[in-house]
C-alpha cells in the first residue's frame, strides 16, 4: 500500500499549486491523474511546455522535489475505506493511503442535444481544440465553432493554428450582456490582454452574436449546419466539415459525491461545498479547482494554493491568497452572467432526437419522466459507459434532473482490479 501525507487527485492547474504548496512545506505529496502527462485540459501536453511561466515554474519545482511524487496513468476507482482509494493503471492496481485528500478533478464540457448533433464530425468545442493540440489533422477542414463562452475564442485560435479554415464562431448570448463583460475586463488586465490577442489571433472571422446552431446534416457524416441568427424567420445555412460545439463547462463532481462530500447546484450546475480553506463537508477532503465551481486557470490556481497549504497545517500562511481568490471569483460571477443559456436551447431537441448516445435514449422518451431516477429505471439513460457524464449535464438543462447517486466504481474497471 502506498502512504501520502497528502493525496492530490487531479494534475491540473489546482492539483499542481496544492501538490506546489504543500510540497514546501515538507508534506508527502502524491498527485494522481489519469492521463500520462501532467497539465490537466488547460496545460494540455504538459506543464512544461506552455507559455504560461507559472506552469513551467510549478512543475519544474515538483520534479526537483523529493517528497513529491506524479502517478500518471492512474484513475481512481473507488474508497474500500475512509483514507483510502483503489486505482487502476494500464498494467496493474494499488491502494493508495493518504492523510488529508484534495480533490482537483477539473471539468467537462456541456453538450447540449439538437438535430444531428450525433453526426460524425460534430464534436464538443474543447473536444476538438484536445484532438487538434495532440495532432489531429485539420489543415484545410472548414470548422464551425459554437456554444458560448470565451472557450470558443481559445478553441478558434487553437483551430485556426493548426491549418483549419474558420467559417464563423456562434455566439448565443446577446450584445448587451458580451457588452457589459467586456467592460468589466479592466478590472482585470490579464484577461483584458489575453481578449486582445485573441482579437488579433481571429481576425477577419465572423462571430456571430446572438445566434446558436439548430440542427446539423449531411449524408452519413456532417456537412452543414442551420443558425438561427437572433429573432430572424429565416434560418442561415453554413457549410462546414466539423462543427465544435460547447455550452461551457460543468464540474467533475463524481468522485467528491462517492466519498460523502456536500454538494450544491446552481443555474445547472453541480459543484462541491468548501469552505474557507477549501475544506468540504468531509474532515481531511479538500477541493479545488473547477470542482468547487467554473471560474478558470486563475482562480484554480489560487483556490489549489490554498487547499495545499490549509491540507499541509498551514492554515494561517493561506490567508495570503484569499484576496486573489476572491478576484478571481468575481470574475467567474462576471462570466457566468454574460454566458447564461438562453432558454431557447431547452427546445431545440425533437422527439426522436438521441440524449443519451450511449444507450440510444431519445427526448421523445425522457421528457415524460419526472426524475432522473426514474428515466433510469425505465429508460437505462445514464447507465452506459459514461454513466450519466454526457447525458447528464443535458438532461439538467432539459428537464432540471440532478443525478441523486453515484455508482461504484465511478470509472470502468477490469475485473481483475476488483477481484485484487
Amino acid at each position: 500500500m502506498n502512504h501520502h501525507d497528502i493525496l492530490v487527485v487531479g494534475a491540473g492547474p489546482a492539483g499542481l499549486a496544492a501538490a506546489h504548496a504543500a510540497g514546501a512545506h515538507g508534506a508527502q505529496v502524491g498527485i494522481v491523474d489519469d492521463n500520462p502527462l501532467a497539465g490537466g485540459q488547460i496545460w494540455r501536453g504538459g506543464p512544461s511546455q506552455q507559455d504560461d511561466p507559472r506552469a513551467q515554474r510549478m512543475w519544474a519545482d515538483l520534479q526537483a522535489a523529493s517528497n513529491v511524487s506524479f502517478l500518471p496513468q492512474t484513475r481512481v476507482l473507488y474508497a474500500p475505506c475512509a483514507g483510502q482509494l483503489q486505482v487502476q493503471t494500464p498494467s496493474s492496481s494499488a491502494t493508495l493511503s493518504y492523510r488529508q485528500l484534495i480533490l482537483a478533478t477539473g471539468a467537462r464540457e456541456r453538450l447540449l442535444p439538437f438535430p444531428g448533433w450525433t453526426l460524425p464530425g460534430v464534436t464538443g468545442a474543447g473536444g476538438l481544440q484536445a484532438l487538434a493540440k495532440g495532432g489531429y489533422p485539420l489543415r484545410g477542414k472548414r470548422v464551425v465553432v459554437a456554444g458560448s463562452g470565451p472557450l470558443l475564442l481559445a478553441v478558434a485560435a487553437t483551430l485556426r493554428a493548426r491549418g483549419a479554415e474558420i467559417v464563423a464562431i456562434v455566439e448565443q448570448a446577446a450584445l448587451p450582456a458580451l457588452a457589459r463583460f467586456a467592460a468589466g475586463l479592466p478590472a482585470t488586465p490579464a484577461k483584458l490582454a489575453q481578449a486582445l490577442q485573441l482579437v488579433g489571433q481571429l481576425r477577419g472571422i465572423p462571430y456571430l452574436r446572438d445566434s446558436y446552431v439548430r440542427s446539423a446534416h449531411g449524408d452519413g457524416t456532417l456537412q452543414s449546419i442551420q443558425l438561427q441568427r437572433g429573432d430572424a424567420r429565416e434560418l442561415e445555412t453554413l457549410q462546414c466539415d466539423y462543427l465544435a460545439c460547447g455550452y461551457g463547462l460543468l464540474p467533475n463532481v463524481e468522485l467528491a459525491q462517492a466519498l460523502g462530500c456536500a454538494t450544491s447546484s446552481h443555474n445547472g450546475q453541480t459543484s462541491v461545498t468548501v469552505d474557507t480553506w477549501q475544506q468540504t463537508s468531509i474532515a481531511d477532503i479538500y477541493c479545488a479547482g473547477e470542482g468547487t465551481g467554473i471560474g478558470g486557470v486563475d482562480l484554480a490556481l489560487a483556490e489549489g494554493h490554498i487547499a495545499g497549504l490549509a491540507a499541509s497545517g498551514h492554515v494561517t500562511a493561506s490567508h495570503a491568497a484569499f484576496a486573489e481568490r476572491t478576484r478571481w471569483r468575481k470574475f467567474a460571477s462576471r462570466l457566468e452572467r454574460a454566458f447564461a443559456l438562453r432558454p431557447e436551447l431547452r427546445e431545440l431537441a425533437g422527439d426522436d432526437t438521441i440524449v443519451c448516445r450511449c444507450e440510444d435514449v431519445c427526448h421523445g422518451e425522457l421528457r415524460t419522466h419526472g426524475s432522473w431516477r426514474s428515466a433510469k429505471l425505465q429508460t437505462r439513460c445514464g447507465m452506459g459507459p459514461c454513466q450519466g457524464r454526457i447525458c447528464g449535464g443535458a438532461t439538467e438543462v432539459l428537464y432540471g434532473w440532478r443525478p441523486d447517486a453515484v455508482r461504484m466504481p465511478i470509472s470502468p474497471a477490469r475485473i481483475s482490479t476488483l477481484i485484487d
